[in-house]
């Protein structure tokens, strides 16, 4: 297989080959500015001098003199040498020479059309004489009365033109070698920083750590958030939107304005955190979080996220249904003791102590005091209260349901409101306490739940901040296994559903937690209501 060239090679020679083809074009550039500035320059110079010549008045005096080229010969051949031209010409009307620098060419007839110069007008250019090819300037002498009496023509080889531009190259070759060199070593050090910032790896390994990367972060089933350190967020994978309930990539944006509030706190100081449980919207996850630097340079905040929601309702659920199969096992062996003392009483022939024992236990058996459950028609909420009530009474609680309870259909969201406040309630009583129930069905689909407790109730400074995640007086009260969990969840359900959660005083003397799921609406009858909304 043929090996591909390193990327680094590439660059190198890449930028090294735009560094040359630059300077060889600035340098053709420079040396055809240079060509020009030369030729104008001796365009000005031969133009110059051609018109001092012919405005000479000595040249102008000396053509009326019988042998006008004994004087202009010497005078041209003078100015000639003094300023470094090639020839300096004088004719007559008729282009005949009065000086040349052959002095066997004076009195011959220019090599050179003259008609326009002694037409009146001045020509530069270049053109080929008896001394060769010339930039040359042709100006017309002119007679006091204005009449064109000769002409000037002063030229320099175009030989001498290039001999000087030759001088130049050069110094243009060293100063544009100089920034070849320069550039192609500013390339090598490029090449190698950017060589350097992907870790020396090549295109196509590029491409195969990505791809490894986007299906790895992807594929798994934890949450993957990382915040760079401007605080914005740097990668987010699927199960994070999911757990996180992010409709779009929150890449690019402030951490502060996508995250839920209680991710907050993870990423405020540099602490590892190792299985955290938070309440983000209505989930219940495990945080975990890391630095994560490269090169000992911190580059990102790494939390990955895992959801414990559906394990502890089932949890829930199992311990509800473990204690509802444990009181029931109770009740049967209770049962099956009252059938042995009835059988024993019948034994005896004790008929009536018999008929007044089975009217004395006759009430026995129910799971709740007070109302049946007659009025719950809600399966999922029934078999709530009554696992709950068994759990309770288990824990010496008593847990009534009120007489006008009446639900038809509740759903989930009651199922869980209604278990997390039954809970905190019979936390916060203890053996011996009372909790009283009350659910019902309204008028506008809506559900409103009360749930009244005798015990010590919350402090007046907990009250604002009860439903906050994270906020629990359980370890205040001896049970340090408190999350600060079930109250927040339970007021962020009723806000989704456009309800409110209020705490206040009960009448039993503890705590009253009042939930409407659906509009707003709170009863009259509450005392100094705090309302989590």
């Amino acid at each position: 297989m043929r090996r591909r060239m390193p990327l680094g090679l590439q660059l190198l020679l890449l930028q090294v080959t735009i560094v040359l083809a630059t300077v060889v074009i600035a340098g053709l550039l420079a040396l055809t500015l240079q060509q020009r500035q030369i030729r104008d320059a001796y365009r000005q110079q031969v133009l110059s001098v051609a018109t001092s010549v012919a405005q000479l008045p000595i040249v102008i005096d000396a053509y009326p003199t019988p042998d006008p080229s004994a004087t202009l010969q010497p005078l041209a051949e003078l100015i000639r040498e003094a300023s470094g031209m090639t020839f300096v010409v004088i004719t007559d009307a008729n282009g005949i020479r009065y000086s040349h620098p052959n002095p066997a060419r004076i009195g011959e007839l220019v090599s050179t059309d003259p008609a326009t110069t002694l037409g009146g007008e001045v020509f530069v250019g270049t053109e080929t004489g008896t001394l060769g090819e010339t930039l040359r300037a042709k100006v017309p002498v002119h007679a006091p009365d204005g009449r064109v009496i000769g002409a000037a023509s002063v030229g320099i080889l175009e030989s001498e033109l290039a001999e000087d531009l030759r001088e130049d190259v050069p110094v243009v070759v060293a100063w544009l070698g100089g920034a070849a060199l320069l550039g192609s070593f500013g390339s090598a050090l490029l090449a190698r920083m950017f060589r350097r910032r992907i870790h020396g790896l090549e295109p196509d390994e590029i491409a195969r750590l990505l791809e490894a990367r986007e299906a790895m972060l992807h594929g798994i089933r934890e949450g993957v958030l990382a915040v760079d350190a401007r605080g914005q967020v740097a990668l987010a994978n699927d199960e994070a939107l999911r757990l996180l309930g992010l409709d779009a990539d929150p890449t690019g944006r402030p951490a502060r304005e996508v995250l839920d509030p209680a991710l907050l706190p993870l990423l405020a100081d540099d602490r590892v955190v190792v299985d955290e449980l938070v309440l983000a919207h209505e989930r219940t996850l495990l945080a975990n979080r890391t630095t994560a630097t490269v090169g000992g340079r911190r580059i990102a905040d790494l939390l990955t996220l895992r959801d414990r929601t559906e394990l502890f309702t089932a949890l829930r659920e199992l311990d509800g249904q473990r204690s509802l199969t444990e009181t029931l096992r109770a009740q049967a062996h209770e049962f099956s003791n009252h059938l042995h003392v009835l059988q024993g009483l019948i034994e005896l022939g004790r008929r009536e102590d018999a008929v007044r024992f089975i009217e004395r236990i006759g009430g026995g058996g129910r799971l709740l005091d007070g109302a049946a459950l007659g009025e719950v028609q809600d399966a999922a909420v029934a078999a709530l209260l009554v696992a709950k009530a068994a759990v309770a009474r288990e824990r010496q609680v008593r847990v009534t349901l009120d007489a006008d309870s009446a639900l038809d259909t509740g759903g989930d969201d009651v199922v869980t409101v209604l278990g997390n406040l039954l809970d905190n309630a019979v936390d916060a009583v203890g053996a011996g306490g009372r909790v009283e129930v009350l659910v019902q069905q309204e008028d506008d689909g809506g559900v409103f739940v009360r749930v009244d407790d005798n015990g010590p109730g919350v402090p007046d400074a907990d009250r604002e901040r009860v439903f906050e995640a994270g906020v629990t007086t359980k370890a205040a009260a001896g049970r340090p296994h408190g999350r600060g969990i079930g109250l927040a969840l339970v007021a962020r359900i009723a806000r989704r559903r456009g309800g409110a959660a209020v705490l206040s005083k009960s009448p039993l003397g503890g705590t009253r937690v009042i939930v409407r799921l659906g509009p707003l609406s709170v009863p009259a009858d509450v005392d100094e209501p705090v309302a989590a909304r």
